[in-house]
C-alpha cells in the first residue's frame, strides 16, 4: 500500500487561502462580501474560509488533491477592510479564476459565490456586497433583449421618462373589467399599464382571457390617442412550458411586452425567456418579487446592487429599482447606484453610492430602471430629478386612486410629469421648485389640481433599514 504523500486532518485555510500580496487579474471574477465571523476566529482566517468553501475547498486535505493545480483554481482572500460604523463586520474581497465558472452561466457562478458558504459555522452573517463581472463573462451572457435605445425606437417615445400604472386591485378582477382598467389608464396619457407581480392564471383571472381583454384595451387606446401604448402581460408560471405558451400567445395577438418575475421563476427559466424575447422582438419587464427576502437585511444576505447586476447578465429591458420617496426600502445614493448599473455602459467604483468595482458591460444594451411603490403626483419633481429621462415611472394608487376614476388620474400623472420634464429643460431645480412647477401646471389641469388635492397629506417617513455603511460614519 503506497505512503500517504499528504498531511491528512482539517484544513489551515488562512495559510492557503489569504494572500494579501495577490494581484487581481482582469480576468478574475471579484467578489467583495460583509461578514461577521464567529467570536474566537480571526478576520484572515473568516475570510480565508469565505474564499476556500465558494472555491475548491472541503473541510480536510483529500488525496484527491494532489490530482490537480489548486494554486491556480483556488479562490483568494486578498484584501480586508473595517466597515464604518461596526465594530464586529468586516469587508473580505475575494477573487476567483476565470476557469471555475461555465461560460454565460450564471447560475453556476452563484451556486459558488452564494452556495454553501452561507451555512458555514466560521461565520455568523454573511452578506455579498458586490461583484465585478469581467468582461469576458459579460459576453457571453445575453443580456437585454433590446434595451433602452430601441424600445425607444419601437415606441416612438423620446425626452422624457415612460409612465406606467400597475393594475389594482392586485387579485379579485375579473378579465372584462381589467381590461377595462387597462383601457382607462392608457388613453388618460400613460404609456404602459401593468399586471402585478402576483397575477398569473388564477379562476376569477384566467391568463388568456386576461391578455386578450388587455390587447383589445391597448388597440382601442392606441387609435384614440395616436400613441404607442403597452401592458405587461405577465407570463410568471408554474413550469417553463407554460411560461413559453403565454409568451407565445402574447406574441400571437400583436402584444409589445410581456413580464417575468424573475427570482421567483428562477434564474436559468428567466434567462432562457430573455433569449425567446430577442428571438421573437417582444419586449421584457421585469419584476423583482421576493429580493428583500435576500437584500434587506444590512448584515447577510445578497444586496440589491448585485441582484440587478445578474439581471443586466440574464437579459431584461426594464427592471424594478425602488423609488426612495415611495412606500417601499431604498437609500437614495445606493438607488442611484443601481440606476447607474442598470443603464451605464461603464461604471467606476464609488463608495459614496455603495459601487466597491469598475464594472464594464461592453456593448450590453442598458436597462430601465423602474421606479414602483407608492408613487403619487407629489413625488413627481423627485422621481425625475433622480431616475432622470431613462427610466419608467410606475405609479399604482397614485394613478387609479385619482377620485375621477383611472383617466383622470393617467391624466393628472402625464401633466405633472411634462411639467417638471419641461422645468428641468429650462434650468430650474426641480426638488426645491417642485411644488411650484405642479402648481402652475395644475392651474390647467383641473386633474392634476385634485389629485394633488387628494394626496397632500401622504407621505412615508420610515427610516431606511439597509443604509450605505459609509451613512454609518
Amino acid at each position: 500500500m503506497a505512503a500517504k504523500t499528504y498531511d491528512a486532518g482539517v484544513k489551515d485555510y488562512r495559510s492557503i487561502y489569504w494572500e494579501p500580496q495577490y494581484q487581481v487579474k482582469d480576468s478574475d471574477i471579484l467578489a467583495v462580501f460583509k461578514v461577521v465571523p464567529q467570536p474566537g476566529v480571526s478576520r484572515e482566517e473568516a475570510a480565508a474560509a469565505v474564499a476556500a468553501e465558494s472555491s475548491t475547498a472541503t473541510w480536510t486535505t483529500v488525496w484527491t488533491d494532489l490530482l490537480t493545480d489548486l494554486d491556480y483554481y483556488k479562490g483568494r482572500a486578498y484584501a480586508i477592510e473595517d466597515v464604518p460604523g461596526s465594530d464586529e463586520a468586516f469587508y473580505a474581497f475575494i477573487a476567483y479564476p476565470m476557469d471555475l465558472f461555465e461560460e454565460g452561466s450564471v447560475v453556476n457562478v452563484f451556486t459558488s459565490l452564494v452556495g454553501n458558504v452561507f451555512g458555514f459555522k466560521a461565520v455568523r452573517a454573511l452578506r455579498l456586497e458586490d461583484v465585478r463581472f469581467p468582461l469576458w463573462f459579460v459576453m457571453t451572457c445575453p443580456g437585454a433583449p433590446h434595451g433602452m435605445k430601441v424600445e425607444r425606437d419601437l415606441l416612438d417615445k423620446y425626452g422624457r421618462p415612460l409612465l406606467g400604472c400597475t393594475i389594482k386591485p392586485k387579485l379579485g378582477l375579473a378579465a372584462k373589467n381589467y381590461g377595462r382598467a387597462v383601457y382607462e389608464c392608457l388613453r388618460g396619457g400613460l404609456d404602459f399599464t401593468k399586471d402585478d407581480e402576483n397575477v398569473n392564471s388564477q379562476p376569477f383571472l384566467r391568463w388568456r382571457d386576461r391578455f386578450l381583454f388587455c390587447q383589445e384595451a391597448i388597440r382601442k387606446a392606441e387609435a384614440e390617442t395616436g400613441e404607442r401604448k403597452g401592458h405587461y402581460m405577465n407570463v410568471t408560471a408554474g413550469t417553463m412550458e407554460e411560461i413559453y405558451e403565454r409568451a407565445e400567445f402574447a406574441k400571437e395577438i400583436g402584444t409589445p411586452i410581456i413580464m417575468s418575475d424573475y427570482l421567483t421563476v428562477g434564474w436559468a427559466a428567466h434567462t432562457s425567456l430573455s433569449r425567446w424575447c430577442r428571438k421573437n422582438g417582444m419586449l421584457l419587464h421585469v419584476h423583482r418579487a421576493m429580493h428583500a427576502v435576500m437584500d434587506r437585511n444590512p448584515n447577510h444576505g445578497i444586496n440589491f446592487r448585485v441582484l440587478a447586476k445578474i439581471l443586466r447578465l440574464m437579459g431584461g429591458d426594464h427592471l424594478h429599482s425602488g423609488t426612495v420617496v415611495g412606500k417601499l426600502e431604498g437609500d437614495r445614493e445606493a438607488t442611484i447606484g443601481w440606476i447607474n448599473l442598470l443603464r451605464d455602459r461603464f461604471i467606476k467604483a464609488d463608495r459614496s453610492r455603495g459601487i466597491f468595482f469598475d464594472q464594464d458591460w461592453g456593448p450590453q444594451p442598458g436597462v430601465f430602471p423602474v421606479a414602483s411603490g407608492g408613487i403619487h403626483v407629489w413625488h413627481m419633481p423627485a422621481l425625475v430629478s433622480i431616475f432622470g429621462n431613462d427610466s419608467v415611472l410606475q405609479f399604482g394608487g397614485g394613478t387609479l386612486g385619482h377620485p375621477w376614476g383611472n383617466a383622470a388620474g393617467a391624466c393628472a400623472n402625464r401633466v405633472a410629469l411634462e411639467a417638471c420634464v419641461q422645468a428641468r429643460n429650462e434650468g430650474r431645480h426641480l426638488e426645491k421648485e417642485g411644488k411650484e412647477i405642479l402648481t402652475k401646471a395644475a392651474q390647467s389641469s383641473p386633474e392634476l389640481r385634485m389629485a394633488m388635492e387628494t394626496w397632500k397629506e401622504i407621505k412615508f417617513e420610515f427610516d431606511t433599514v439597509d443604509k450605505l455603511d459609509v451613512q454609518h460614519r
